[in-house]
């Protein structure tokens, strides 16, 4: 396998060192062809050539990697972040990575900030659509700057674009035995694009019979992942609401340095990531969380079929957790570096 490692800007390059750390143990342990190729992309490149991916960048990293491994990006030195823009938001549209994966996985109750809540009660999956919505930055505004301004952002929705992601949700939930998928919009103001989502998940719902399908209003959700996150198994929503309710999934699971994500293509070259900042002013100070960044390159390894390598970094950052050998976010006492360590380490006793 051959995988395009950026590591971005700020804790970026901190963590994906240790998840890159992680990847080797695994390639060593099971004897594994991993080909981690390094990409100069981010600030610091961008602030050199006025560019943040080449001309063919794109068609690069779908073309000559199996997938894209990618840290935080932003950089106080850009203050617009176009370079993290077209890093991050090119690559998903250009190669149509459709799906936003992310899991929600408590992997101890003492970082839930829920009273008497376990691993029991957060464990789930929100599927983000990643291509269209707000996102696509439809719209203008008309005498800016003034006291007349007019500022109009247009949501998107296609057929296609909501078929493909609620189906995704419905195939997951067969092939992982989950029996409960519940789709959140907000059909009830926003009549026009948001009846389009009904409209698809009443058709697909029915070829799912032993899957219990169920809507709610996007607040509706939100309030209930707080009352009782433990009804939930799968979520699929659009891309502004998926944005929003998955930083408060990782807040369930003890903060966005324990969130992983994948942005998806099934079947094409696709991306990972950890979905928290760069945090310019702990970089280099080997103080950032690292599992997020592990726990994405666990779900890359997954996507691309090393499913038993993959639980095996999945088993080794839960023993982190639980035993306390992390960082301080999550009650240890290492560092960035020595989290990476102690991980790597577990993973090789998961695989003898």
């Amino acid at each position: 396998m051959r995988i395009a490692v950026i590591p971005g800007d700020g804790i970026g390059v901190d963590v994906t060192a240790e998840a890159v750390k992680v990847l080797r143990r695994v390639g060593d342990v099971y004897g594994r062809a991993l080909d981690l190729e390094p990409l100069p992309y981010g600030a610091d490149y961008y602030l050199q050539t006025g560019i943040s991916l080449p001309p063919n960048g794109y068609d690069m990293l779908r073309d000559d990697f199996d997938a894209i491994y990618i840290g935080a990006l932003g950089d106080p030195r850009i203050p617009d972040m176009r370079h993290g823009r077209e890093i991050l938001l090119g690559t998903r549209f250009v190669l149509d990575l459709y799906v936003n994966h992310r899991p929600v996985r408590l992997l101890h109750e003492r970082l839930c900030p829920l009273k008497d809540r376990g691993p029991d009660d957060v464990d789930f999956v929100v599927f983000r659509e990643n291509t269209e919505g707000l996102y696509v930055n439809v719209g203008g505004r008309f005498k800016p700057g003034t006291d007349d301004e007019i500022a109009v952002q247009e949501e998107i929705n296609s057929y296609k674009g909501v078929h493909r992601i609620v189906k995704h949700a419905f195939e997951y939930a067969v092939e992982h035995r989950l029996t409960r998928v519940a789709m959140a919009d907000k059909s009830n103001a926003m009549t026009h694009g948001h009846a389009l989502w009904q409209r698809v998940f009443r058709e697909l719902a029915p070829q799912y019979p032993a899957v219990e399908a169920s809507h709610m209003y996007i607040d509706a959700l939100a309030m209930q992942m707080v009352k009782n996150p433990a009804q939930f198994e799968v979520i699929v929503t659009n891309n502004m609401f998926g944005d929003i309710i998955t930083d408060l999934g990782a807040q369930l699971q003890g903060g966005l340095g324990m969130a992983a994500s994948g942005n998806l293509h099934p079947g094409r070259t696709s991306m990972f990531e950890p979905v928290h900042g760069s945090a310019p002013k702990y970089a280099g100070k080997n103080v950032a969380n690292p599992v997020g960044a592990i726990l994405s390159a666990a779900l890359m390894l997954e996507y691309l079929g090393w499913k038993d390598e993959a639980a095996a970094v999945e088993t080794a950052v839960k023993q982190s957790v639980v035993t306390g050998n992390g960082t301080a976010e999550i009650g240890g006492t290492l560092g960035t570096r020595e989290t990476g360590d102690y991980i790597a380490n577990q993973v090789a006793r998961e695989g003898r």
